[in-house]
This record gives structure tokens, sequence and C-alpha cells, in this order.
């Protein structure tokens, strides 16, 4: 009797893995059946932000278990702090809601700026688009060619809010290098900069990605509409190798150090995340589905027919070097922190 019952325990045990495996692997589809994802930006339509968002969203629902409809939104607002801070505290946390964050706001949370509610560690991150570096811009009606003009004459350039890339960058050249940008807050995103410059109302762009220059203004660079100031990463890009980056414009190295800091989150500059709280097994499939978008044949003829660059890196990739921010030296974050505070 023995040899059988332990026979039938065996098989038991067995059976009992065996159909575990596949209701665990179905629950995440079950879940998403039938239902929505909010994918959410905190800027207004048009920018690179959105657009790179919306282009991930058409194509990523087909590699998610499931196949829910991907829902696009627009939450501008505080330097897209606002989105960060809806996605920490008042999303629903259970893989249902995805924000295009801010490359910034790692920064700021390091650096202790005020109105920020979030914590970029607890977020899940899902993946990132590229790598591309920022830049500042003149108009090219104001006869400002190079940031050694603007050490010159002053330059008025727009911004979306104090919290953002467009406000930063150019005030911490200000403070540390002795440039003259006068900086106009209070545009809803880049889209309403561009317009703003096309006016006359401002003669720059505090900020922009490269990347969404060539996507979504390939004209003005051809018609040399736009002068490229300085770029903002941790080394220059090979496709701007004359134009300066923040820290290449230093005068200490104690001073380099600090913009270099400012610069290093443009390794992530256009990521993906969820939030704390969502089940391992959800943001393991929506990291997934992100790393199978980023091959997806439709999704890059979309990118080449949209000139988007798409350099990708993974969420966990794009998670370590979130923490990594947070986790500068002391004396680099209190000289930072000192800077953006006397904004």
């Amino acid at each position: 009797m023995a040899p059988r019952l332990v026979l039938f325990t065996l098989s038991t045990a067995v059976a009992a893995i065996a159909l575990a495996a596949p209701t665990s692997a179905q629950s995440v589809a079950d879940f998403y059946r039938g239902k929505s994802i909010t994918m959410a930006v905190g800027t207004s339509p048009g920018g690179d932000y959105d657009l790179r968002m919306r282009m991930v969203g058409r194509h990523i629902s087909k590699y998610i278990p499931g196949n829910p409809t991907i829902v696009s939104t627009n939450m501008p607002g505080a330097g897209q702090m606002l989105v960060a801070n809806w996605l920490a505290n008042v999303a629903p946390k259970d893989g249902t809601a995805i924000v295009a964050l801010s490359q910034n706001l790692a920064v700021h949370q390091a650096t202790g700026a005020s109105g920020v509610r979030y914590d970029v560690r607890q977020f899940n991150w899902i993946g990132n688009t590229t790598d591309t570096p920022n830049v500042i811009n003149a108009w090219h009606t104001t006869g400002i060619r190079t940031i050694q003009d603007v050490m010159q004459r002053e330059l008025v350039v727009g911004a979306t809010g104090i919290a953002s890339g467009s406000y930063l960058y150019p005030y911490a050249l200000n403070q540390l290098v002795g440039t003259k940008f006068k900086i106009v807050t209070g545009y809803p995103g880049g889209n309403d900069i561009n317009l703003a410059m096309e006016r006359g109302e401002v003669g720059g762009r505090g900020s922009n990605s490269w990347a969404s220059w060539k996507s979504t203004r390939p004209q003005w660079l051809a018609e040399k509409k736009i002068f490229i100031l300085v770029q903002v990463g941790v080394k220059r890009n090979a496709e701007l190798p004359d134009i300066p980056t923040l820290q290449d414009l230093a005068k200490t190295d104690s001073d380099r150090q600090v913009l270099l800091f400012i610069s290093a989150d443009t390794a992530i500059s256009r990521p993906l995340v969820t939030n704390a709280g969502v089940p391992r097994e959800r943001v393991e499939v929506l990291r997934r589905a992100f790393d199978a978008t980023m091959k997806d044949p439709d999704f890059l003829a979309e990118a080449e027919k949209s000139k988007t660059d798409i350099n990708p890196m993974t969420g966990e990739e794009a998670q370590k070097i979130a923490e990594a921010t947070i986790n500068t030296p002391a004396d680099v974050l209190a000289r930072a922190s000192a800077l953006i505070e006397g904004k």
C-alpha cells in the first residue's frame, strides 16, 4: 500500500504544478482583456514626448496579453510634475496607468525640489525609447548663432514650468557660466513655444530634444531657422560635434560636476513608467511588451517615416539609471540643490 500511496501523492503534486503555471500566465490576459490602459504625458499635444507616447501606444497592445485598449491623454502642468504626482498618488496601481515621464524629474527629486510628490525609485520603469541629447536653440531672427553670443546679449527663451529642463538648463548656465538667458515660463508644451518663436514672443526655446527637432521640424533645420547653441548630455552627440555640452562651458571642476549631474538624465530621455504596487507579473508583461514593440516592423517603419530616432533601453536598465541619479554624491547634490532652490 505504501508504494501506491507515494505514487499517488507524487502524481497529484505534478498535476497541481502543471495546472498552476498556465493559470498564473492566463490571469494577466484575463485581467487586461476588455480593459483600457491610460497612457499619459505631461505636455500638450504635438511635441516629441506626446508623439513618441502615441506611437508606442498604437503598437504595444498587440504584445500585452488580453490586448487592452490604449487611451492616450495629455496632462500638462508644472513642468510635467503634475502627471508624475498623479501617477504616484491618484492613478490606479494595477497596471492600467502608464506615464511618458519627463527626464528631469529624477534630478528634481534628488535635489529636493518643491512640489515633488513622487519617488522615481518606486516607479516601475517599462522602457526608454532614446538617449538623444536635449538642446537649447535660438530663432533665426534674433541674430544669435552661438552660446558665446548669449554671453554678450540677452536671449528670451520659452519654457513650460520651473520643474522642466526648458527652465533648468538656461537657468543653470546663467548662474554658473554667465549667460544672459531671460526665461519666460507658462507654456503648456513645446509646440506652444515653437508657435511663440514664430510669433516673435520669444527668441528661443529653453530645451527640446535633438531627436524632436529632426522629427517635428526638419524644415527648420534645413532652412536654418533655428540655431543650436548648446547640447545637454554626458558627451557630444556625433551629429552635433561642434556644439558644446553644458559641462564643456564650466569654469571650475566643481561647476562641471554639477552641470554633468544635471545632464545625466538624458540617458533616459524618453521613458515610460507605471506606478508602485502593480503586481510583478504585470510589470514584467509591460516591460517585455515594450521590448517587443521596439522591434516591431510596423513601429519601426512609422518611426522611420516620422524621422523619430529609436535607440531603446529596457525598463530594468532605465530603473538603474534613475536610482543612480538619486544616489549622486552628497557634495554634488548639495550644490545642485542650492542652484535649483535659487530658482
